[in-house]
């Protein structure tokens, strides 16, 4: 194992035991709060940009069907439109993995943080003034609620690119 040599002890060493990193379950509390605020910012980016690709491609979509050229529209609203389906689904396929990691480490620093909430005697008291520390704070059930909507974007998205090819194909034959 490599290790960092630097000058003077470092400032999240716990002064009296070098092997602790954190001062207080308030401490531990506020980093892993903190991880899962950076965390699900992720997956909101990752979210936003997955929807802002696949409705940018529903706009395009709707345009090609709706080309009426008497002399090439036939075969461009039959192939544009079926690309783009392909391709949307593809996109579909390809988020997914990204969306699923974001949501499997939230997963991660909730399942410590209620770990936490349930085995630190400190963190178990009920406190005036500390809301935060209550366990009911941490229940998997909302945060699995709460994290729906982005991992079943790519699934209904899919879906849609599946049936508007199949429908583009039905149209023409």
């Amino acid at each position: 194992m490599k290790r960092i040599i630097t000058d003077g002890t470092p400032g999240d060493v716990h002064p009296r035991d070098p092997s602790k990193i954190f001062l207080t379950v308030r401490d531990r509390l506020d980093f892993y709060r903190n991880e899962i605020q950076c965390e699900i910012t992720v997956l909101s980016d990752r979210s936003n940009a997955y929807l802002g690709a696949q409705s940018f491609l529903v706009v395009v979509y709707a345009s090609t069907m709706a080309n009426l050229n008497s002399e090439w529209g036939k075969i461009f609203t039959l192939a544009l439109p079926v690309l783009l389906a392909v391709f949307g689904l593809i996109l579909s396929i390809q988020a997914l993995p990204g969306l699923k990691s974001s949501y499997a480490v939230i997963d991660h620093w909730y399942a410590k943080q209620t770990f936490m909430m349930r085995n630190e005697p400190l963190a178990s008291v009920d406190r005036d003034g500390a809301p935060l520390f209550h366990y009911r704070e941490t229940m998997q059930n909302g945060n699995n609620k709460a994290l729906a909507f982005s991992m079943r974007t790519p699934w209904i998205f899919g879906s849609l690119w599946v049936l508007l090819g199949c429908f583009s194909v039905y149209v023409h034959f």
